[in-house]
């Protein structure tokens, strides 16, 4: 159930051999419910990182430097909330 046969593929369209076996993974929702189990904690640590010390805010950046000065500094103030706040 679920596996199906691809018997009848034409030369070069595919490197795979003949019938080899293909789960497909897309009907049964298992690849969606991994994708989300693993984006959902790192779009939560994000929001966190933007709720605390307002990352986004950095209108008035003008250089390459100037950028991972504001990205570095931002997160390096986000683990010290982290880490001492209770």
């Amino acid at each position: 159930m679920g596996r199906t046969r691809r018997d009848h593929l034409h030369a070069g369209q595919d490197k795979r051999p003949k019938n080899t076996e293909v789960y497909e993974v897309g009907k049964s929702g298992l690849w969606s419910r991994f994708v989300s189990s693993m984006r959902q904690p790192i779009e939560s640590l994000f929001n966190w990182i933007i709720e605390k010390t307002d990352i986004q805010n950095g209108s008035k950046i003008r250089s390459g430097e100037g950028l991972f000065v504001h990205c570095y500094g931002k997160l390096a103030a986000s683990l010290f909330i982290l880490c001492f706040n209770p």
